[in-house]
Order: structure tokens, then sequence, then C-alpha cells
């Protein structure tokens, strides 16, 4: 498997009900999703329970006053693409973006259509807004974080496991989200002692063996950065406890799922969130008179199990500011 293909492992999509558009009445509205995790993911089921509930609240019953389309791209660029180009000929009220994967194509691809867009980093540099307080244009959102809180995942690993001097950076090297991320703790390591190195695996076996060949030195440590390798987070989680690796991780599913320790943005709280400023729009407001925010709660995750596991003790500094420890 070549790097663009393990990067961009396709997820599924769900094509758009055409009879269900011939029968709706003009009364109701329509919102597509597209997720850059796959359909299937236990997290991508959270997000959309959590969106839906909240339309709810507002007054958007599914399939009463809204109809909502979900589409899954996995970690695929080039179907991320074609999906923005289909979605946006059909014209829906509002599109809600997960991701600077899907968020790209699709500021793109329309200037008209609404879009609310989640898990997005750096949206202002990117380009898909004037600014954070006033948008300017159709798409307006929450952020994921700053780069600076790669910084933070190097400190909680210190804080771990202290005698940690060599920190392998899992990352996507494809995409400035994976640069900007490593060049953060790339800054910060020389103040603590540790010597950052990049992991850019072509595919999940050259992930492995790179990871081998790493742990085989002592004092090793990893950390996992946010970009759309959380589509191969099993794997990832496998190997890296294989390999008796003090890891951590942006997002508590990584920690949930068997991971070390992990410290992020509450990932499903921005869909909650989202379908305030969707249920704002439907009923008139603009996008670009909506300010882009950053996340409101953030989460500390321990997993003691996988801790005992690798032979570690956690703190107890850390388990007392944890938000969940898992035991």
């Amino acid at each position: 498997m070549k790097r663009r293909e393990f990067v961009s492992l396709i997820g599924g999509a769900t094509a758009w009900p055409i009879a269900a558009r011939a029968q709706r009445s003009g009364a109701v509205r329509r919102i597509a999703v597209v997720g850059a995790l796959a359909a299937d993911d236990v997290e991508t089921v959270k997000r959309s329970t959590v969106f839906e509930q909240a339309l709810a609240a507002a007054g958007w019953t599914k399939d009463g006053t809204i109809a909502i389309d979900y589409h899954w791209v996995g970690n695929d660029p080039a179907l991320a693409q074609k999906m923005a180009v289909e979605l946006v000929a059909h014209a829906p009220d509002v599109l809600l973006a997960s991701s600077n994967l899907v968020i790209a194509p699709l500021s793109k691809a329309t200037r008209t259509i609404p879009i609310v867009m989640v898990q997005v980093i750096d949206p202002v540099g990117s380009g898909y807004v004037e600014s954070m307080a006033r948008p300017g244009g159709n798409i307006t959102g929450f952020t994921q974080f700053e780069y600076s809180l790669a910084g933070k995942w190097l400190d909680l690993l210190m804080e771990i496991a202290p005698r940690t001097s060599r920190v392998a950076v899992l990352r996507d090297p494809t995409r400035s989200p994976g640069i900007a991320q490593f060049a953060v703790i790339q800054a910060m390591a020389p103040a603590r002692g540790v010597e950052p190195i990049p992991i850019d695996p072509f595919d999940i076996a050259d992930m492995e063996r790179r990871i081998t060949a790493f742990a085989s030195a002592p004092n090793g440590g990893m950390i996992a950065t946010a970009s759309g390798i959380a589509t191969h987070r099993a794997a990832i989680i496998a190997i890296v406890n294989k390999n008796h690796l003090p890891a951590t991780y942006p997002y508590r599913y990584y920690a949930a799922d068997g991971g070390l320790a992990s410290y992020g943005p509450d990932t499903v709280d921005q869909y909650r969130r989202a379908a305030s400023y969707i249920d704002r729009i439907l009923k008139g407001e603009k996008p670009a008179n909506l300010p882009v925010q950053g996340p409101t709660k953030y989460e500390l995750t321990i997993n003691l199990k996988t801790a005992k596991t690798l032979g570690l003790t956690v703190p107890s500094s850390i388990l007392l500011r944890a938000d969940e420890v898992i035991e």
C-alpha cells in the first residue's frame, strides 16, 4: 500500500436518497453531514446521536422538519473531493463538515451554501474564514485546538514516563497540521531533554516496522498527533502497547480503545454546539456573522489497565486532575 493509500484509507459513503428528495415537501430542510471517520466507527455513532438530539431539542425532528444525509469519506482526500462536488450539486440547506480533509474541498466547491465546520485546525491560516470573530463568508463553526496543544502531549508523556529521552512523533506529513504539530513538539523538546523523531509511515506494516525499530532502544516514548491516522487507531494502539512504549494521544477515544493517556477537546461536544449554529442558520442567520469558536471542554483520560500492562505507575497528581480514569 502506498503512502497516499495509507493516509487516504477509503471509508464508506452513503448515496443521496433521490426518491426521498422527490417526496419531501418544501417545509423539510436538508442537512448534509460529511464525516472523516468510517461510518461504523463508535465515535461516528456518538457524534451523530448527539447532533440529532441537539437538533431535536431546538425543534428540528429528523424526517419531520429536517432530513439528514450522512456521508463518510474515511481518510481519503480523493473521495472527499468527489463528495464535495456531488453534495454541492444537490444544494442542501446547510452542510456540516468534519475535519480539514473535508472542509478544504467544500470551501472551494461552494461560496453560497452555508457550511458549519467542526474538528478543524487553523481555519484562518488555511483560508476557510477571514477571521475567527467575523468569518465573512459562507463558513463558520468550531476549531479543534491551537497547535500549541501538541506541547501538552509532550508534557503529559514526560510526567508519566520521566525517563523518556527519545520521543517518536506519529504524524501525517502530507498535510499541514501534521507538520505544524511536530514543529511545536520539536521546539519544546530541547528544554525537556528529549529528542523528537518523526514517524511518517507509508502503511500499517511500515508503521509497525518503524515503531518496533524505534522501541528497540531504551527510554523511548511516543506521541500520536491529531490527523487522519485516527482511522487506524486500533492498529496504532496495538503496535505501541506491544512494544511497551508509553504514549500520549490527542483524543479520549484513543484511551478508551486501550491507549495509555489522552488529552484533547471533547469531540462529541462540538457536534452538539454545531447543531445550535445550524438551527440559527436555518432560521435565517448568516454564517458570516457567527464567530468561529474554539473548544470549551478538554478531557484528560488515563487508562490504568494499560499503564499496568506497560509496567508504569501513573503519578497521583495526574490521576487527581484526570476527567476519566479507566481501570
